[in-house]
């Protein structure tokens, strides 16, 4: 088994010599031999991915596999010391004793460890201040995060708005960050609910892309779990998978934030250890250029080619955190790097990781977003990623994201950051198709009304679809997108209160159900997608009738329904039913299929937690200085 290696300075070379000795010794191997074991959690016995084991007290060290295994080949013969941290556990070292040509097995069991911020002193960097001391204190109950005001999609009548609008969503964002504040024991607030979200942040199966289209589009329909007399229909769209070897040429500005607010171990360490994941991805024909900004905003890497790892790896372990925040300056000075190492037909894009506070120059929502559309027209996208707490500015991040041609993700651990950097690297830097919309007619004659769960926030105008100056969401290779939708049965009652008489005049009664035109009668909607070329002007459309035919769901089905029904019961939506904590994981668990990865089954867990805690009776975090923007 080949380890992955982390890389900071010079260690590297000394952990070269310790685990491989000299090199070109004959009887190396007579003098050398090999540790492996598994890092799991000592609680609850799950094996820990991207720990990272360390001999010796050196700084490089292994990271444990998917399956939490690590190897260590070329070990000098005697008694070693072994090191394993991990972000959320305590340290752990192991001695361990290594026989020339023989195989030592050490399986380490970690213990959780809440994390603890203390007095920190850190250093700036660039031009930041030079030295700065941040007063933390344990259990401080104030909190700066904010999140965008979300009213939930309340039912529509087809014979009031036929016609549904919306763009795509592939952030994945939300669902990172509501786990965070389940794990941490709190009911996350409502508006930090993004069900789209959720659902789209799990892998599902579709069928080949094949034609003309970059992706594909699949529909199914079943009845909602929730009201069994409507119905659900899922609507998919599934991009092509490219091999990451296959990618075009990327130019990618690293822009980190170093501010004082960065200083605490789930940010500014957890950041570099995540991007280190990353340029281990980077190859010989791709650049990397890294931008810092604190009090103000500076290049500490220019634009080096990929085959510099090293130069890249040792430019990021120097970064330390403080000063305030000169977001604006940082991200017009990352811009300025991109678009003078500009790659025609390659990847150009700037990754922003934050904590989102953009306190100094430029830091209106308004300001800033007019800032990110100015400089998308270059051809350089832009990805953000967000960490930590207490500080998590996600309403900003998520719209600056969306305005740059971009993706949003929340880096809460290497687990995250392995999945966001490495396993979905292609469809986080390789855009396939740009400005994705969708919109749906409803057939009355079938329906007589219908909800679009979550998308709140991507809502359109319907006259905005075919309007090419509208901008819409970015669909990335292997990407998936879904939608469900709940639909009211033609002839069944719609939901919601009544209205008083009119004044001046009549309302007119229900109308009854239609006849759909001739070669029509069967179907439910139409739905239609636009889309443009990554570097296009001009939409493309394409057309998709969906049957109304209800069938027995597929596995994915269902595990979407179960993350959709999970949302609406984190955000007290009064359409969730009788609906309940046992429903959804028993829907999950009928929905988990094939899940390699253990992303399933981890959701699975979740809404177990939330359950045994009693999570829905907890009131929201409306104090504490949680605030809506």
């Amino acid at each position: 088994m080949k380890a992955r290696t982390i890389a900071g300075n010079a260690a590297t070379a000394a952990l070269a010599l310790l685990l491989l000795g000299p090199v070109g010794t004959a009887d190396a191997q007579e003098r050398t031999g090999t540790i492996t074991g598994v890092v799991t959690d000592a609680a609850g016995g799950q094996t820990l991915e991207s720990a990272l084991v360390r001999l010796d007290s050196a700084e490089a060290g292994v990271l444990t596999n998917p399956q939490g295994r690590f190897t260590m080949t070329g070990v000098a013969a005697g008694e070693h010391t072994l090191t394993v941290t991990v972000l959320g556990y305590e340290i752990q070292q192991v001695q361990v004793t290594v026989v020339a040509g023989e195989t030592a097995t050490v399986n380490i069991e970690l213990t959780g460890a809440a994390l603890r911020l203390q007095n920190l002193e850190v250093t700036g960097v660039a031009r930041a201040a030079a030295r700065v001391k941040l007063p933390f204190t344990v259990g401080r109950p104030y909190n700066t995060e904010s999140y965008a005001e979300i009213n939930e999609n309340e039912f529509k009548t087809v014979g009031d708005a036929p016609l549904s609008t919306f763009s795509i969503d592939v952030d994945r964002a939300s669902y990172a960050n509501v786990r965070r504040f389940i794990q941490d024991g709190q009911r996350p607030p409502a508006d930090a609910v993004r069900i789209e979200e959720m659902i789209n942040y799990f892998p599902y199966q579709w069928g080949d892309v094949a034609g003309e289209h970059p992706f594909a589009v699949t529909t199914e329909v079943t009845q909602a779990p929730w009201k069994p007399e409507h119905r659900l229909v899922r609507i998919g769209l599934h991009a092509e998978s490219i091999d990451t070897e296959n990618l075009p040429p990327s130019n990618l500005v690293f822009l980190l934030d170093v501010s004082g607010s960065m200083s605490s171990q789930d940010k500014l360490p957890l950041l570099k250890t995540a991007f280190t994941l990353l340029v281990d991805q980077v190859r010989e024909q791709d650049r990397v250029a890294i931008v810092v900004y604190a009090g103000a905003a500076g290049l500490v890497l220019p634009s080096t080619p990929g085959s510099e790892k090293d130069e890249i790896l040792a430019a990021l372990e120097k970064l330390e955190a403080g000063g305030s925040t000169a977001g604006g300056a940082g991200i017009k000075l990352a811009y300025d790097v991109a678009r003078k190492n500009h790659i025609d037909g390659g990847n150009n894009r700037v990754i922003l990781a934050t904590d989102g506070d953009f306190n100094v120059g430029a830091s209106s929502d308004e300001a800033m977003v007019k800032l990110i559309e100015k400089e998308r027209e270059s051809g350089t996208f832009l990805t953000v990623l967000g960490f930590g707490t207490g500080n998590l500015k996600d309403s900003k991040m998520e719209q600056i994201a969306d305005h740059g041609n971009g993706n949003f993700a929340y880096i809460d651990g290497l687990l995250e950051a392995r999945k966001v950097l490495v396993e979905e690297m292609g469809g986080t830097l390789l855009t396939l198709a740009k400005d994705v919309k969708l919109q749906i007619e409803f057939n009355p004659a079938r329906v007589a009304g219908y909800r679009l769960i979550g998308y709140e926030n991507r809502l359109l105008a319907d006259e905005d679809f075919n309007d090419d100056t509208k901008d819409a969401g970015e669909l990335g290779a292997g990407h998936t997108v879904t939608a469900l939708y709940e639909v009211v049965p033609a002839g069944v009652g719609m939901p919601g209160g009544s209205v008083d008489p009119l004044r001046y005049q009549d309302r007119p009664d229900p109308p009854e159900p239609t006849i759909a035109p001739s070669g029509f009668a069967d179907e439910m909607m139409y739905v239609k997608v636009r889309y443009k070329d990554p570097d296009g002007d001009r939409s493309t459309l394409l057309e998709h009738p969906v049957l109304d035919r209800v069938g027995q769901p597929s596995a994915d089905f269902r595990f979407a329904t179960a993350v959709a029904g999970f949302g609406m019961l984190l955000r007290d939506s009064e359409h969730a039913g009788a609906l309940t904590l046992d429903d959804i994981v028993s829907l999950a668990e009928a929905g988990r299929g094939d899940d390699p990865r253990g992303y399933r089954g981890e959701f699975i867990r979740l809404v177990e937690t939330a359950r045994d805690i009693k999570l829905l009776e907890m009131e929201e975090l409306e104090f504490r200085g949680w605030r809506r923007r």
